[in-house]
């Protein structure tokens, strides 16, 4: 499954580059429907279907699908919103030649396939649209939506009123953002895409993948995996939390000024000083996990954002430069939860995805936003959305393990845009790993299994 995404207006543009080669509507749309029908029987079998219709062409879609899983030998029953408003979903309709039942009328079957509304759509579901979709897919045992879970926004992952959970989602020619936005993402379960032809060379959104990582060489040492440095302050846990993480992927790290604590003997720790980060070996700089928020760390800081090294900014680093409006951010990582960013960029009514490309633009730094549904945005307007990572990760420390991660991805040589999505693979990895109930130092037990599974 390719992990590129098109928001709703990018995927009109490749279905308009598609007709202007020749394509015709309904050419797509019978592309779309054995898509949408291969992956139904595939998942579910010859049971009894309902499919729903709406008005546009998602509708038609499911005209499609109906003829072709009842052609396959499905008893299949169609129940529509209304006639069909597009051509080419009257042309679709017409290809159907059994009845067509009101959505009030429709009684459930075992497996229902929602086509009344797909990507574009921008406001709740009509009331009676809506009571008779949850009534019908709470009667069925297995639920499909056809591109999308109708009464979701495309591109922000809004549930725009009562969605079902359905079991899978057909995305039609590539993802879309609410396939992996929340709290889109959780109603539209397991996602499939179906190839419909779509040019995907355009879109500038992804889905994280694994990493590929490679073992060290024979001639390798430790200062050629990567040289992290650590900032330490007020909390030393988590700093060591950070440091430790760091340790696992590259091949030297030191904490400097986090406390004399009990650690593996192979992580350095040194006092402050203020040629502690003139090292040439220094591949990556971690500030703000456990760094406090006095005028000593605001120093600390300060000497971090001087000292011309790639940094990852966290936590604590994260709140003072919010107070300060440090303008030196461009090209460095910053790696804020929802209330930081806010503090850093403000409060506004748009969405998540849109919030974080404009900040990564205005700013100039590479920002991971953190979540249920982590996003990576690079300054050029490049953008890349993790999977949706265990719940337990909702817990003390677990940010100070990503930064570390971070930190020794980029010593280790990957550009940080690249770096922050191998850190939430990985650490989403380890997470999984370590099953429920963790702790973040759990995910440091655990993230060389996730390593392993990279090599």
């Amino acid at each position: 499954m390719s992990d590129l995404i098109l928001t709703a207006a990018e995927t009109r543009a490749a279905e308009e580059a598609l007709f202007a080669a020749g394509q015709t509507v309904e050419s797509l749309m019978e592309c779309a429907g054995t898509a949408v029908a291969d992956a139904a029987w595939y998942f579910a079998g010859p049971v009894p279907v309902l499919v729903l219709c709406g008005p546009g062409n998602n509708g038609g879609d499911g005209y499609v699908v109906a003829r072709l899983l009842r052609d396959r030998g499905a008893h299949v029953r169609v129940a529509a919103t209304g006639d069909p408003k597009t051509d080419a979903a009257r042309a679709a309709r017409a290809g159907w030649d059994g009845p067509v039942d009101t959505l009030e009328a429709a009684k459930p079957a075992s497996l229902l396939i929602d086509g009344l509304f797909g990507t574009g759509l921008t406001r709740a579901l009509p009331a009676e649209v809506e009571r008779a979709l949850m009534r019908l897919a709470d009667g069925a045992r297995r639920r499909i939506a056809i591109d999308l879970p109708s009464g979701v926004a495309t591109d922000s992952g809004a549930v725009l009123g009562d969605v079902p959970k359905f079991d899978m989602t057909v995305a039609l020619g590539a993802l879309k953002p609410a396939h992996r936005l929340q709290p889109a993402a959780t109603a539209c379960g397991r996602v499939v895409v179906g190839d419909i032809g779509l040019d995907l060379s355009k879109a500038t959104l992804r889905t994280i993948q694994r990493p590929s990582l490679a073992a060290p060489r024979p001639d390798d040492h430790k200062y050629s995996r990567g040289k992290v440095i650590v900032l330490g302050g007020a909390m030393p846990g988590a700093a060591w939390l950070a440091a430790t993480a760091a340790q696992r992927a590259a091949g030297y790290v030191e904490l400097i000024g986090g406390g004399q604590l009990a650690t593996p003997h192979s992580l350095v720790q040194r006092r402050w000083s203020a040629d502690a980060l003139d090292d040439p070996r220094i591949g990556s700089v971690v500030v703000g996990p456990g760094l406090g928020r006095d005028r000593r760390a605001r120093g600390t800081l300060d000497a971090a954002i001087a000292c011309g090294k790639p940094l990852v900014l966290d936590a604590d680093a994260l709140t003072l430069i919010g107070r300060a409006r440090h303008d030196r951010l461009a090209g460095h990582v910053l790696t804020p939860h929802m209330g930081e960013f806010e503090r850093l960029f403000g409060a506004n009514d748009a969405d998540r995805l849109t919030r974080v490309r404009a900040a990564a633009a205005a700013s100039g730094a590479i920002i991971l936003l953190k979540g249920a549904d982590s996003i990576v945005a690079h300054p050029d307007g490049r953008a890349a959305i993790a999977p949706l990572a265990p719940s337990w990760l909702a817990s003390a420390g677990t940010g100070d393990v990503l930064a570390g991660i971070v930190g020794a991805m980029i010593a280790g040589g990957r550009a940080p845009f690249e770096a922050c999505q191998a850190a939430l693979w990985l650490h989403a990895e380890a997470a999984r790993r370590a099953g429920p109930a963790l702790i973040a130092d759990d995910l440091v037990t655990h993230l060389p299994g996730a390593i392993g599974a990279c090599l």
